[in-house]
């Protein structure tokens, strides 16, 4: 039996947070122990009771991540893993996760650390310059946090941008893709909420973030020749209505928020899709597919195109082409893919990334 770490900052309904809860569930399912690190006392998901969650930052100790004192918030850490070890026992592994955890956790110094690189370094660092000099020293900093450590990539593409930037200098650098258990969304999707629409619909499935591009999604339904409506999962519903106003498509949009189990919504859409500048490895992509629902996405690093290959891959286009979008959206709906074969879900099965991490632990 081992005692796993898993570091991050909180468990708000993110790719990450679904990932390694995934992740979690699976270790116990096969006879280990797992706890959650989580930085900010902030969560969405239902954590089983088999896992334990230590919050490590709460009262007056959380002002240290608002004020960014994070010499004195490592030190807390620290503390704050020695006393949980203290009383559970020496964690076998820690498993980090996201830019303040991932920084937080290697200036501990604990031992069997590796840190899991959930989407492009090169993406990210882009996006925050154009943020300004301040956003971007911040982000540089969390990224040269993770040179001489054991890393982890959620797919290929992220590995080779690593390797061939050079940035960063990891002592080992591994792909490990996200776990799916195939049997519980499968299970899940049987289920018939009742604002389930009645009619055909098109779904999209991501935080309200630059990054996702939800211009680039409303200026494609703008230009889209089906009159289908598009089920929109967020975490700001209200600034997503007032984007979609801007874009006069309003109505054509049915706008949520978080769902916990947005499963049945995927499995009864003509198609999930996707127009985000950069991934790392969408989860939701894979997950419409489990669901044998098709995918429209754009061909963004990384992760796309190593998740719809063969027939599939019909459906990527490039990045920030309404138009094109717009085309695909509409072919995907009246052409649907053939989905008996699709070669990623052999690669992301529970069982299988599960025992890929356990061997970071030897």
């Amino acid at each position: 039996m081992k005692r796993i770490a898993i570091a991050i900052d909180h468990l708000v309904g993110g790719g990450a947070e679904k990932v390694m809860l995934t992740l979690a569930e699976e270790f116990v399912a096969i006879g280990h122990e797992v706890h959650f690190l989580v930085m900010k006392d902030n969560a969405d998901f239902i954590v089983p009771e088999s896992i334990k969650v230590h919050t490590c930052f709460v009262g007056n100790d959380a002002k240290l991540l608002r004020r960014l004192r994070l010499g004195s918030a490592v030190k807390h850490l620290k503390a704050r893993i020695d006393d949980i070890e203290s009383n559970v026992g020496y964690f076998d592994l820690f498993i980090s996760n996201l830019d303040l955890t991932n920084y937080l956790m290697v200036n501990t110094k604990v031992r069997s650390l590796c840190v899991v690189v959930h989407a492009s370094v090169e993406e990210e660092l882009r996006r925050h310059a154009k943020m300004g000099p301040f956003a971007y020293f911040k982000k540089l900093r969390a990224k040269k946090a993770l040179n001489g450590q054991r890393l982890v990539t959620v797919s290929e593409g992220i590995a080779n941008e690593i390797t061939a930037k050079k940035r960063l200098h990891p002592a080992s650098l591994q792909t490990i893709y996200n776990p799916f258990e195939f049997d519980t969304i499968q299970e899940l999707a049987q289920a018939r909420p009742s604002e389930l629409p009645k009619e055909d619909y098109l779904i999209h499935i991501g935080r309200f973030v630059k990054q996702k591009r939800h211009d680039v999604l409303f200026a494609a339904i703008a230009k889209m020749k089906h009159p289908i409506k598009v089920v929109l999962f967020c975490h700001k519903p209200d600034k997503a209505k007032a984007l979609a106003r801007e874009f006069n498509v309003e109505a054509r949009v049915i706008i949520k928020g978080f769902e916990i189990n947005p499963f049945p919504w995927i499995k009864n859409a003509k198609a999930l899709i996707l127009s985000s500048d950069f991934e790392g490895l969408p989860t939701v992509l894979i997950e419409s597919l489990i669901c044998g629902t098709p995918v429209v996405s754009t061909d963004c690093p990384h992760g796309p195109k190593e998740i719809l290959t063969g027939a599939l891959s019909h459906f990527l286009v490039p990045r920030r082409d309404p138009s094109l979008l717009a085309e695909k959206f509409d072919e995907v709906i009246a052409f649907p893919p053939d989905m008996s074969r699709i070669d990623i879900l052999s690669k992301v099965k529970a069982n299988r990334i599960a025992k890929q991490y356990l061997e970071l632990s030897s």
